[in-house]
This record gives structure tokens, sequence and C-alpha cells, in this order.
């Protein structure tokens, strides 16, 4: 059965409360990954992995249990790259679906973000997320669970 994992250390609130009542309803299992105590509602679908601190310590979690088909929210995009190539679905929590054919470009433009700001260019971070990236999500998180929903 499909299991949902999410990176919960940089996963903003609305997105995880969106995870909390999609978990509900369609009865998949839902990880939040963190390095720090988590509180979550009290569910038999919901639940809480706590890792030790330190550099891509919860990526490693949720790449090592992590299997073909499951779902995992992620804005970072290395570990989407390991997810895909596990076979699994990676989402971002603005709803930009990554693939095969996308996370390429996307390692490319990450590491260029990366070497700017190594070189002292400020290149600013990402914008706050609005409206129409919640939406965005929702609507790739519906499909996805409409697609996959437990039999």
């Amino acid at each position: 059965m499909m299991t949902i994992w999410v990176d919960a250390d940089a996963c903003p609130v609305v997105i995880k409360e969106m995870l909390y009542r999609a978990a509900e309803r369609t009865t998949i299992n839902t990880y939040f990954v963190a390095n720090q105590m988590l509180r979550i509602p009290p569910s038999r679908f919901l639940h809480t992995i706590r890792v030790a601190s330190g550099f891509d310590v919860a990526d490693n979690e949720i790449v090592r249990r992590c299997q073909a088909k499951d779902l995992v929210i992620t804005s970072d995009i290395p570990l989407a790259a390991e997810v895909i190539a596990k076979q699994g679905i990676a989402l971002s929590p603005r709803g930009e679906l990554f693939t095969i054919d996308n996370i390429g470009e996307r390692l490319t433009m990450r590491d260029f973000f990366d070497t700017l700001r190594a070189s002292g260019i400020q290149s600013g971070g990402p914008a706050a997320l609005n409206q129409q990236d919640k939406q965005a999500f929702a609507a790739q998180l519906d499909k996805y669970l409409q697609q996959h929903k437990p039999k």
C-alpha cells in the first residue's frame, strides 16, 4: 500500500494541515519526518519519525524508507531526485510535481544558485507561499490520491 512521506522540518503548516485531512479521508499512512518534536492530530494514519539533528538526516531516512509509488512531500531538490530514482513520486509544497523529465534541470538550477550564493552574490530565497501555491499543491495532491487510492 502506498505511503506519504513528509520532509516536515521545512514543510509549511498549511500544507501539513492539508495532509492531515487527506490522510484521514483516504486512510493512507502519512509519516512526518523531522529532527524536532512535531505535534500532529491524533489519528491512526498520521505518524511522526524524529531523527537526529544533522545535515540531510531526515532526507536520508525518507530515502531509506520510501518505496516505488510512495509520495514524498519536499522542496529539497536532491531528495526529490533520490525519491524519483527509487520510482517514488516527489511533490513540492508549492504543487510542483518533480518527474524524471524535469528533475535534472531542477538540480542544475539548484547547483547554479548554490554557486552564486557561495561566491557572495545574493540570489534571495523563495517567495512566501501564496494562495496560488496552496491551490496548486491541493490539486496535485488530490490528483495523485485519486490515481493511487487504496482498493
